[in-house]
């Protein structure tokens, strides 16, 4: 049984043993590759523990398979600081497929009348990436620009494009107060070198916050990507999910029917939770072949596991009268959707406690999506940023 050690893998970005579903959204990114000039980025987008980690690392092999290169990591707050350190990040990234191209230089030597010129072979790497972007005058928008087209020159010939991947995009900010833009320097460096021609293509990933904040940077933005939402696994994908891990002659776990439909009930289809079970579920069943006993899947332990280890932390954040609210919230028909202030406001009235006047739900709103618990779109509705926070909510008040 050693062979058949736990295949289920519930950690932030692992690859499952199976990826079920999405292809749909890999077909579109494919469709994106296709293009001779970008007119479309794609914006990658959902709730945690949909899966877009997991998707982006599917899609690199789609577009080297296409022949485009991969650049990209994730996106820290501190790449945000400023427009330097974003340039800066920008090349080192590049610099990991450049460094391996010879390019030939020209220099001037001697100081006389008629000095010498001399061609001199160097390597594209971080350096002379920096150099090129230290001697190009203007803003840092103009250098990096610069340092783009220098690059498309000699990749254009071995590869149809580059593809900049980002995770974690959400934390790209511009900060007025500092005079400091780097969310707008890269929207405006993308779009000018994609008009003239150069397929270079953003790939962001992050939060739903992430599509308003680009917008509201570069109000062309919205022309500027396709977005793509991640939302939960549709049933049969589900099942896949389960299933396809397991599904051989020898392995000592089996699940039969009605198993597989409670985990798919438990998970609400969402990637994270899916793993986050099955490997739960299979511990248990695993003991349980061994013993020769007969299994169950074990909902009320695997739900307090689940509660402990994964929304309790994002529960804490939040305030005693923040967290009555969350209740309201919790109660309302639609809370896996979006809802209003005014929904809140008309639901609280029907609760025990005092009722809440839509004033104060706004600036309460404003703080929960500070700490990442629920984000607003760009028709002015609010969803609560963690998928299935709603149950456990409910779990909390039942006690």
């Amino acid at each position: 049984m050693s062979q058949f050690a736990n295949p289920f893998r519930p950690g932030a970005g692992h690859m499952p043993p199976y990826l079920a579903g999405r292809r749909q959204e890999t077909d579109e990114f494919r469709r994106l590759l296709g293009q001779d000039v970008i007119l479309d980025n794609m914006v990658l987008t959902g709730l945690r523990g949909v899966g877009k980690t997991v998707l982006l690392d599917t899609f690199k092999p789609v577009a080297m398979q296409e022949r485009w290169g991969w650049v990209g990591t994730d996106l820290s707050e501190s790449s945000s600081i400023s427009e330097e350190r974003l340039a800066t990040r920008l090349m080192a990234d590049l610099a990991m497929i450049t460094a391996s191209i010879t390019i030939d230089t020209e220099e001037l030597l001697g100081m006389g009348l008629r000095p010498e010129r001399k061609t001199i072979s160097r390597k594209l790497d971080f350096e002379t990436l920096q150099e090129i972007y230290g001697q190009t005058p203007g803003l840092p928008s103009d250098k990096l620009k610069a340092v783009l087209e220098v690059v498309w020159r000699y990749v254009q010939h071995d590869r149809r494009g580059l593809v900049f991947a980002y995770d974690e995009a959400q934390n790209l900010s511009d900060h007025a107060a500092r005079n400091e833009y780097p969310l707008s320097l890269l929207l405006d460096v993308f779009q000018s070198i994609q008009k003239k021609g150069i397929r270079f293509m953003l790939v962001l990933v992050g939060l739903p916050t992430l599509f308003p904040k680009l917008v509201e940077a570069r109000t062309y933005a919205e022309r500027m990507f396709r977005v793509v939402f991640l939302d939960r696994l549709a049933e049969p994908d589900c099942r896949e999910a389960i299933s396809k891990p397991i599904n051989d002659m020898h392995c000592p776990v089996k699940l039969n029917d009605k198993s597989v439909q409670l985990i798919v009930e438990d998970s609400g289809g969402y990637p994270y939770f899916l793993q986050f079970i099955c490997r739960e579920v299979y511990d248990v069943f695993l003991q349980k072949a061994i013993a020769g006993e007969k299994a169950s899947v074990p909902r009320h332990e695997i739900m307090r596991k689940l509660d402990t280890d994964f929304f309790a932390g994002r529960w804490a954040r939040a305030t005693d009268r923040q967290r009555d609210m969350l209740v309201v919230i919790a109660n309302l028909d639609n809370r896996d959707g979006e809802f209003t202030v005014q929904e809140i406001a008309e639901k609280s009235k029907t609760l025990p406690g005092n009722p809440f006047q839509p004033s104060h739900i706004s600036q309460m709103l404003s703080a929960l999506g500070e700490a990442g618990l629920v984000y607003k779109n760009r028709h002015g509705k609010y969803s609560l940023a963690v998928p299935l926070m709603g149950q456990f909510i409910m779990r909390q008040q039942q006690g």
